[in-house]
């Protein structure tokens, strides 16, 4: 299939379909025939149906069953039942379900569920028949006819009363087919075999056709029909517009099946959309058509002052290009609309440029998991509302990871000014590769230029990624070649080798995980675990030492518990099961009723965790801009819940657009703080900075600063810094100093900085606690043992009714997760155990504990003081014994009554315990050194009323022996 023009029925010719744009304007009648409805099917698993000429009309009892187009077999619930034998499409061994004995209860002979992606109620791999008995109109005679057939999975082969047609292959790109000598005027029998094996090796987990997303689903789910043209007729339009030379290049193919030459004239006329003043602005060159297939280049020229399109003006121009015959009555006339923009890229040092404004690409990724329907949308309100939801949070930027989405994308992008990275349907790794002379070398070339055909005049197609994370021993030759090959033909866009790997030379912009706070590897090597929480870190060497413009590849994938909630939506063929075994898991630790107090509780540390990645993305000089993996739910790959967004794209209730928006924008308030934590005897200082990304410099403009108690919103100091802000940078409005003397007492402040000339405004929670010594001084401590390990001493005590507060280094907790204090990288299951297996803390900030240590019942930044170097105690099988006042968040995968902090009566005695970092190996914590202290309080107030009774030798599992 070509480019997707829009009919133009506003001119005075014969207008006729030649796409599936999307656009406003209607096809006349006679133009096409809707397809869409009831067909009969016959399947296919074996694949002997072209073998046995199942296409023959006296095959016609074969097909027995019904099924609609567009659709797909699976929401029809057509196929099989899912069993230990379905024939997935995605790496799954490593979940240990066929063995690991949890899971017994969730394969045969009980229901099949399944915890590492969507559960479908239906399976189909196999060649699937489509049979439908249509009347061409007597209209159409002497005419041109196509059928087209839009999202296809995977290929298609066609018949028409039984004679062969063709066969077409692309995930990507509509499939369509010339049937004109065969669709004569009168009833036709059409046959359609869609095949939805894997035919080429693109790789197990590629999102084009993988179970771990979309699925691998049978059908067609875009727009089914025939169409009429013109035996002369407008095939192809490619349109580049350019936005410094306010020109449109229109290039047009033409088709000639008439057999002879016919002279004529094209025309190109440019309309801007919404200005009914303007324009139209044309262009037309005289043609004489002669061969099967011409092609034809003319350029409109626009008005200096028209607009370009980018994402704060995306300004849209209607292109209708019309083919009128100049020879009399020999051929009918032929018009089609496309839609594009005046819109330039280009690379300025170590950033990319839109129309010569240096842009910060703040994206997300699309998966294509659809959890509805199991496929992409094809209809333009549904892709307008998720890329609204984009902007709602901040974001500028697309990328559909190893998959390209419909047109309908394309057009809602156009629209709604979001920059898009599709890619070319493959994730070429997992024993897939690319430049070893495999089959997929040549299709990735094939589909790239399918791509371009169809979708290339949109101007939100910024940028082009062969894949994602390539692989191959001649891999990177091939990329490059690539690149420089399709970069020749279609300059229109910046290309890369893949998403996430290679950086090499030939690359137009990197996608690279090494500027990102995560890294997957052995002890997660992760800065928010690693080191004390600071906002001053940036990735300006990494970008520095690159020879193209950078974005952050995947960057988060942080996780929060599961919403099990969430399984009321799940109303489609695909269900959430993998759900029912958390929460069988959750109960089983006793753990069912925290379900949702951990989903909030880690919901909200996600949240702190996402924003200092994008504002360590947001501060780096230079930055190209980051790819959030991701602002949705993934629930493929073992259950990752990495988004603030379910994966329906529907808001979580822990976080707000307007929230996130505040520290993901276009123009962002920036504090670099060298730490989080003050005693009130320091001095807080910080740098101010902007990054402003919006459409213009800001000329003398104001950030102001303010420093509120966060109980009261009491200002304790304020002022205001002024600066000029280049767009397209990062610009320091100085340094702030201020006392923080006046803070009496434990105190949570909020430091807030605004740009009023922007609104923009950004806050970072601080704590200040008194310089004093760690032990009380002003309670009674009589009676009071601190210890570090539960020894005779400490029996003692408690069998003569005193007061123990127990407090666990890490290397004698007896541990069953480890704890860290960011949330589990996406997740536990598909990183093979990596560390951490927490998802922060969850407390009640009114428990008496709390009195003189300010807490929200989440993790915030003054807990990693506490959790950094400790371990969490697993009272799972004593819960009916202790009493957690400080729990953790567990895994949902291995769910456990995890806890900082818990307390009993043991004996006569009361003993409350904890395991977090009290005693610190660094000189300056003092949010620990006050925690310890507010223990302390606790434990020998009126208000250490312990009301289970833990036995010695229930203690003892919390503790490991000595080494």
């Amino acid at each position: 299939m070509h480019a997707l023009p829009t009919v133009l029925a506003a001119l005075a010719v014969t207008a006729s379909v030649v796409g599936l744009g999307g656009g406003a304007a209607q096809a006349e009648p006679a133009a096409e025939l809707d397809l869409a409805g009831s067909w009969r099917l016959a399947l296919d698993p074996d694949a002997q149906g072209v073998a046995a000429q199942w296409y023959r009309p006296d095959q016609r009892e074969r097909f027995a069953r019904e099924a609609r187009l567009p659709g797909s077999l699976d929401e029809q619930r057509i196929g099989d039942p899912v069993s230990l034998a379905t024939p997935w499409v995605g790496d799954w061994e490593r979940s240990g379900y066929r063995t690991d004995p949890r899971y017994a209860p969730y394969r045969p002979p009980h229901e099949v569920k399944l915890p590492f992606w969507l559960t479908p109620d239906t399976h189909y791999v196999g060649p699937a028949w489509y049979r439908r008995t249509v009347r061409v109109p007597d209209a159409w005679r002497g005419r041109r006819v196509t059928l087209q057939l839009e999202r296809c999975h995977w290929t298609t082969a066609v018949w028409i009363d039984g004679q062969a047609v063709g066969r077409r292959d692309s995930l990507s790109a509509p499939h369509e087919y010339d049937v004109t000598d065969w669709a004569r005027p009168g009833e036709r029998e059409i046959v359609v075999c869609v095949d939805n094996r894997v035919h080429v090796h693109l790789g197990p987990n590629s999102h084009s056709i993988s179970d771990h997303t979309q699925g691998n689903w049978n059908g067609v789910v875009g727009q089914v029909r025939l169409a009429a043209t013109p035996r002369i007729w407008i095939d192809r339009v490619r349109v580049r517009g350019d936005a410094r030379e306010k020109t449109f290049a229109v290039e047009v193919a033409l088709g000639n099946r008439t057999g002879r030459a016919a002279e004529g004239a094209l025309t190109a006329s440019v309309l801007p959309r919404g200005d009914a003043q303007a324009g139209p602005w044309q262009s037309s060159l005289a043609v004489t058509s002669a061969g099967a297939e011409q092609t034809v280049r003319l350029e409109v020229r626009l008005p200096p002052d028209s607009p370009a399109w980018d994402e704060f003006a995306p300004a849209l121009y209607d292109i209708d290009v019309v083919w009128r015959p100049t020879d009399g009555e020999r051929s009918e006339a032929h018009a089609v609309r496309t839609t594009s923009g005046l819109r330039d890229v280009s690379v300025q040092g170590s950033q990319i440029a839109v129309n010569g404004r240096p842009v910060f690409l703040r994206g997300a990724l699309d998966c294509c998991l659809f959890p509805k329907t199991g496929y992409p949308p094809t209809d333009l309100p549904s892709w307008r509302r998720l890329l609204q939801t984009c902007r709602a949070y901040g974001l500028n930027h697309l990328r559909f990871h190893s998959y390209c989405p419909p047109e309908a994308a394309f057009l809602a992008a156009d629209e709604l000014g979001v920059y898009l990275q599709p890619e070319c349907a493959n994730w070429a790794n997992q024993g897939a590769s690319l430049g070893d002379g495999g089959p997929v070398d040549q299709y990735v070339y094939d589909e790239t230029q399918r791509i371009l055909d169809a979708y290339g005049h949109h101007p939100s197609f910024l940028l082009f990624a062969c894949g994602n994370e390539p692989s191959g021993r001649r891999h990177v030759d091939f990329l490059s070649q690539w690149i420089r090959h399709f970069s020749a033909r279609d300059p229109q866009r910046l290309y890369t080798g893949g998403s996430g790997w290679p950086v090499m030379p030939a690359n137009q912009f990197h996608v690279s995980p090494a500027p990102r706070i995560q890294a997957w590897g052995a002890g997660l090597r992760s800065r928010i675990n690693a080191r004390p929480p600071e906002t001053v870190s940036d990735y300006a060497e990494f970008v520095r030492a690159q020879s193209a413009p950078v974005i952050a590849h995947e960057i988060g994938q942080w996780c929060a518990f599961p919403n099990l909630d969430e399984r009321r939506k799940y109303v489609g063929h695909l269900k959430a099961k993998n759900f029912d075994i958390f929460a069988d898991w959750l109960e089983a630790a006793g753990l069912g009723r925290f379900a949702h107090d951990f989903f909030l509780a880690s919901g909200k540390l996600q949240t702190l965790c996402y924003k200092e990645e994008i504002e360590s993305a947001l501060r780096t000089p230079g930055f190209g801009g980051f790819q959030l993996l991701g602002l949705s739910d993934f629930a493929g790959q073992g259950t990752a819940l990495v988004g603030v967004l379910d994966a329906f794209w529907e808001a979580k209730p822990y976080v707000a657009a307007d929230e996130y928006r505040r520290f993901c924008d276009s123009v962002v308030p920036l504090a670099k703080l060298p730490r989080r934590t003050y005693r009130n005897d320091d001095v807080l200082t910080f740098e101010a900075a902007l990054a402003n990304y919006g459409p213009r410099p800001l000329t003398g403009t104001a950030v102001t600063w303010s420093l509120v108690a966060k109980a009261d919103a009491a200002v304790l100091a304020r002022g205001a810094l002024r600066a000029d802000a280049d767009t397209g940078a990062v610009t320091s409005f100085g340094s702030v100093e201020t006392s923080l003397a006046d803070v009496h007492g434990p105190t949570a402040l909020r430091l807030e900085l605004a740009c009023a000339e922007t609104g923009a405004h950004n806050s970072w929670d601080l704590w200040v606690y008194p310089a004093q010594s760690a032990e009380p001084s002003l309670k009674r401590s009589d009676g009071l043992l601190i210890a570090t390990d539960a020894d005779d001493a400490v029996l003692a005590t408690l069998d003569k009714g005193g007061v123990v507060l127990l407090t666990l280094p890490a290397d004698r907790v007896n541990v069953s997760a480890v704890l860290g204090f960011s949330s589990i990288f996406w997740n536990t299951l598909w990183t093979e155990n990596q560390p951490p297996h927490t998802l922060g803390v969850l407390c009640d900030p009114q428990h008496p504990l709390f009195a003189e240590f300010p807490t929200e019942f989440h993790s915030n930044w003054q807990w990693w003081e506490l959790i950094h170097g400790a371990a969490a105690m697993d009272v799972t099988d004593i819960a009916d014994q202790v009493t957690p006042v400080v729990r953790v968040a567990p895994d949902w995968f291995r769910p456990r009554a995890l806890a900082l902090v818990c307390e009993a009566r043991l004996g006569r005695g009361k003993l409350l315990i904890t395991s977090a970092k009290v005693a610190p190996d660094r000189p300056d914590c003092p949010a620990a050194d006050q925690f310890r202290r507010s223990l302390i309080d606790y434990a020998t107030s009126d208000a250490f009323q312990p009301t289970t009774t833990l036995t010695p030798e229930a203690l003892q599992t919390l503790i490991r022996p000595p080494r």
